[in-house]
């Protein structure tokens, strides 16, 4: 398989939208993503489904517009916002934090970039994490409603959003938040999360997670953009999380892989994040020709890995199938079996990957 940057992205539009895109039980005006391919009899009809993939769907396809804008697309975009919204008993709110944040961060960009109108949702959504946020554990926002785990994967994507909605305040708090609590002081990776023991300490949960450094970055890149940086407390941050990816996270310079399910996602998130800082990190060298040392590191995981994963996707009926792991050859899901592969997740990943490359390519 060959072709630019662009070509490729569209590749693999073109896989996922033919595999998975799917009327949503047969509500008209409305299309889903189904979670698996080939499917199972579950998911072709929807009695499998997941609501943050399905945002990240709508995020990869507003990646698509903003590469090549087609009417077709605008209306395939407004068809998976109300299919969301449909499959999801009519509301755009859920228990989950980070799902909400994911969606609302997606419906945003279709707003901006494809003439969408969904201001009444992104602010019900905004609004669901605003009021989330308590003093307890120091700050930031639970994983779920009645939870007491307060994690990354809630709160980044949180400050993403709070960021370009204008809570400024409350997205510089949750980012200060995170690299208190949370950032591992050997690596400088992000841990995953924390929550209240029973003899009154706190317990860690250091697991670390690749789509973790992603929003983190993302958050910080967001508030050095908006906000005055004068000691460069959120530059450095960047500088010193795309160096701890480039040395924890990935071999070669491709990027760490994952399994299927949720963490499909995880490579894609961080690549888009990773692609965001290369393209909007400030040089402080007014009169310099280079970029900063961030931006050219997340450059290169960038190109590395998408060339990685493009060499290394199968090739089934002319389009791309991409695995979990980046390095290693995909392999072709059949109806038996529960192959990475097959997961909607980790062919997102794989195209998020693609228009990542793309837009800095």
């Amino acid at each position: 398989m060959t072709g630019g940057w662009a070509d490729r992205a569209a590749e693999a539009e073109r896989a996922v939208i033919t595999r998975h895109a799917r009327r949503a039980l047969a509500v008209p005006g409305t299309e889903l993503g189904v979670n698996s391919w080939p499917p199972s009899r579950l998911h072709r009809v929807f009695l499998g489904w997941n609501y943050w993939w399905q945002a990240h769907l709508l995020d990869c396809l507003v990646d698509a517009e903003i590469r090549d804008p087609r009417p077709d697309r605008r209306r395939r975009i407004s068809r998976l916002s109300r299919g969301i919204r449909a499959l999801n008993r009519g509301r755009w709110t859920n228990d989950y934090y980070d799902d909400m944040a994911w969606l609302a961060l997606a419906l945003q960009r279709s707003d901006r970039h494809c003439g969408t109108d969904h201001g009444s949702g992104i602010r019900v959504l905004t609004e669901q994490i605003l009021t989330a946020w308590s003093t307890d554990q120091g700050g930031g926002i639970p994983w779920r409603r009645g939870d007491v785990f307060k994690n990354t994967p809630a709160n980044g994507p949180a400050a993403i959003l709070l960021a370009r909605t204008g809570h400024l305040d409350r997205a510089a708090a949750t980012a200060d938040w995170i690299d208190s609590r949370l950032r591992d002081p050997e690596s400088g990776l992000i841990w995953d999360g924390l929550r209240p023991a029973d003899d009154g300490t706190t317990r860690f949960e250091t697991t670390i997670y690749s789509y973790c450094q992603g929003v983190v970055l993302g958050a910080e890149l967001e508030l050095v953009q908006r906000l005055p940086d004068p000691d460069r407390v959120h530059a450095q941050r960047i500088d010193r999380l795309v160096a701890a990816v480039g040395r924890e996270l990935s071999s070669d310079g491709v990027l760490a892989g994952h399994a299927g399910g949720d963490s499909g996602l995880f490579g894609g998130i961080l690549a888009r994040y990773l692609a965001s800082v290369a393209l909007g990190l400030p040089n402080e060298a007014a009169t310099a020709d280079t970029a900063p040392a961030a931006a050219i590191t997340a450059r290169t995981l960038v190109l590395r890995s998408a060339e990685a994963a493009w060499a290394n996707a199968a090739l089934v009926d002319g389009l791309p199938l991409f695995g979990p792991d980046w390095s290693r050859p995909a392999r072709v899901p059949t109806t038996r079996g529960a192959a990475p592969e097959r997961d909607l997740s980790v062919q997102l990943s794989g195209w998020m990957l693609m228009e990542a490359a793309r837009r800095i390519g």
